[in-house]
């Protein structure tokens, strides 16, 4: 067995989270820090090109492969569950929207007994690492950080006409989805630099990785935690195949996400230990949270024909058009493959009651049948719609004791009553828009869900047969003090010592919107909190 000595800080996982963490621990001189990340390298063509998220999902380079179990709520069907694995994790691999969420989301936070984590708290943890170029720079955006947030480079008629749409059905058009308060429609802001892909790689560890107390090790996959008593003591991995081990001074960190975080704290027996015990795994330590708690956004991915304005679909089913669309990308680094996975966005009210957005739109100039296939060959857009808030609650556990097995995942989508209703009142909203005059002009008809669906019945029955996950796994190993919650306001996994979990997974409820730059704010606040408790401790064993 190979042995990588005793570092102050291990960190199992270089994603959106494992990147902040190794760059800002690893600015201390006086620490060492070893990054595990069980991908390569990030070096891959297609991670860098914005389109090239087709390539990377469902490739075994950059994807962990993992796949829901059959979901009741969606009539049966198993999705894909993407998760990145590759140097930046899923922000190697994700739609690049910079999405902070609602102020409302970090109060509830605060609410439930987080003290530290009120929208207050965290605006500052936003702040420190943004690269605002997209809007002017005021007291909510700030410019010289490392987490690039630019414009998107293209346009479409189309898209115009549905934010005007939209503004007709009452969203007010808006520049900036980032102030608190999302309401309304407009273009993404992406995480690009000039076209190209900004990860968390490029962006927080390439500028460290030359750091003499900073070491980075890919093909790592993390096996079990290693304890004595209590405490953590080192950790047991794969490396390249081959079994390796470190051990620990200071902390484990786990930046292994919503699936990985409790995958690897089951196998090291911590969670329940009914789980534990139907694979054979003696209980170290109970903490029935392990794994609990799973929320994920599903969208609706509404459908309709138009005629009388272009559309990606058309451009790219024809040889002319591919061809021009590469020049404009190699010339301009602009165009369609400059172009996130969905472009245009709206945040708005299922019941006008209400009074944050509870319902997100990702709209794109293109439809196709499922992710991978080829566009349709005709003109049309989607119009996906999610519930920003929903009721239903899944887990993800271990399948077995072998740490190379792919854990089960049940997000059990549309279980809710509540979850289902506003799927109805979506497809609904959905269709006011459409049917407004600017893109009436269009002559938009639907076919997805399909204009037959009308009842409450056969619409929550299409959501179930027309949605997919939007990709945002929260809440495995949540935040809180109640008898699920397995870390403390400061991240520190309950009644052990030398771990925390810094990844979505802490998230107590999910955010009102795109996951990935609250993951970078979360590690930004995780890495000043760990400092602080390393100082205080080294001033009481002085």
């Amino acid at each position: 067995m190979q042995d990588f000595g005793t570092f102050d800080y291990v960190i199992v996982g270089a994603g959106s989270a494992g990147c902040v963490l190794a760059n800002r621990l690893s600015a201390d001189p006086d620490v060492s820090v070893l990054l595990l990340e069980a991908g390569g390298s990030d070096n891959y063509f297609w991670i860098h090109v914005p389109v090239g998220y087709l390539y990377c999902i469902n490739n075994p380079r950059t994807d962990w492969l993992f796949r829901t179990e059959a979901e009741d709520g969606l009539n049966g069907r198993a999705l894909d569950y993407p998760r990145g694995k590759v140097l930046g994790g899923c922000s190697s691999i994700n739609g690049m929207i910079y999405m902070r969420g609602q102020s409302r989301d970090y109060d509830q936070w605060r609410q439930l007994g987080n003290t530290g984590w009120g929208w207050d708290d965290v605006l500052p943890y936003f702040l420190k690492s943004e690269d605002q170029a997209a809007v002017p720079v005021d007291e909510m955006h700030a410019e010289g950080g490392e987490w690039r947030v630019e414009n998107p480079r293209l346009s479409w008629a189309l898209l115009d006409a549905f934010q005007e749409a939209a503004a007709q059905e009452g969203i007010p058009k808006t520049k900036d989805f980032n102030r608190g308060d999302n309401h309304g429609c407009g273009y993404f802001h992406v995480n690009q630099r000039s076209g190209v892909r900004w990860n968390t790689a490029r962006a927080f560890l390439k500028p460290a990785r030359n750091r003499p107390n900073l070491k980075i090790v890919t093909h790592a996959e993390a096996d079990r935690i290693t304890f004595d008593g209590k405490r953590v003591t080192g950790l047991t991995f794969r490396r390249k195949g081959a079994p390796a081990r470190v051990n620990i001074s200071g902390e484990l960190i786990l930046s292994a996400g919503s699936v990985g975080s409790p995958q690897i704290m089951e196998l090291s027996g911590i969670g329940r230990p009914d789980v534990l015990g139907a694979h054979g795994i003696e209980t170290v330590h109970a903490l029935p949270g392990v794994g609990e708690n799973l929320q994920d956004h599903l969208q609706i991915r509404c459908a309709y024909r138009v005629s009388g304005v272009p559309t990606l679909n058309e451009r790219a089913n024809s040889l002319f058009g591919k061809a021009g669309i590469a020049l404009e990308y190699l010339f301009k680094r602009s165009g369609p493959m400059s172009m996130a996975p969905s472009q245009l966005g709206a945040f708005a009210k299922s019941d006008p009651s209400l009074e944050f957005p509870n319902l997100q739109y990702h709209v794109q100039p293109l439809t196709l049948e499922k992710f991978g296939e080829p566009l349709h060959d005709f003109p049309a857009f989607t119009a996906s719609v999610c519930n920003l808030r929903p009721e239903s609650r899944g887990s993800i556990h271990i399948r077995s004791a072998t740490p190379g097995d792919k854990p089960s995942i049940r997000p059990n989508y549309l279980s809710a009553p509540a979850d289902r209703q506003v799927a109805v009142e979506a497809i609904r909203l959905t269709r006011r828009i459409v049917a407004r005059p600017a893109l009436a002009q269009f002559q938009p008809e639907e076919f997805k869900p399909g204009p037959g669906m009308e009842s409450d019945e056969d619409l929550a029955r299409a959501a179930g047969d027309i949605a997919t996950t939007i990709f945002h796994p929260v809440g495995t190993a949540k935040m809180g003090s109640d008898d699920m919650a397995v870390v403390d306001n400061r991240l520190r996994v309950h009644g052990l010592a030398g771990l925390r979990v810094v990844d979505a997974s802490v998230m107590p409820t999910i955010t009102s919107g795109n996951t990935n730059s609250p993951v970078i704010m979360i590690a930004e606040k995780a890495a000043d909190m760990i400092r602080e408790d390393r100082r205080a401790g080294a001033k009481r064993a002085a």
